[in-house]
């Protein structure tokens, strides 16, 4: 694997690692529109980080999820739970970020949490398989 990419992949796990911390400062903080954000980010960050070695990317988050869900999860790699975890991180996401008057609630937030954290354990454990981190 080259080396410039598996740091890349470091460099994106550690974002998510980062948004996860965040994300759970932000739920202490009963900022729940705010968690719900660095949630979703911390799983995109970390779909980024395994992408990355296949060597694709993409402008568009959706171009992430198709591609990870194609060659990552179909594929077996990660539970089949995986694409709910990130469709509804995603979902809520958009909904805490664009929609007026959206409240978001305590639960979700810690609901979002919880699923963060399993999915980029998830990432991170595949990504030790590799000895990337």
């Amino acid at each position: 694997m080259d080396s410039r990419i598996k740091t890349l992949s470091k460099y994106r796990f550690e974002r998510a690692i980062e948004d996860m911390d965040n994300a759970k400062t932000m739920l202490e903080a009963k900022q729940y529109k705010l968690t719900l954000n660095r949630s979703y980010y911390a799983i995109f960050h970390a779909m980024r980080a395994v992408t990355v070695l296949d060597d694709f990317d993409s402008s568009k988050h959706s171009g992430i999820i198709a591609h990870f869900n194609q060659h990552h999860v179909k594929t077996g790699d990660f539970p089949k739970d995986t694409s709910k975890i990130i469709k509804s991180a995603s979902e809520l996401r958009e909904l805490a970020d664009y929609k007026d008057f959206y409240i978001a609630s305590a639960q979700e937030a810690m609901e979002q949490v919880a699923n963060a954290e399993r999915f980029v354990n998830r990432i991170q454990d595949y990504l030790k398989n590799l000895d990337v981190l």
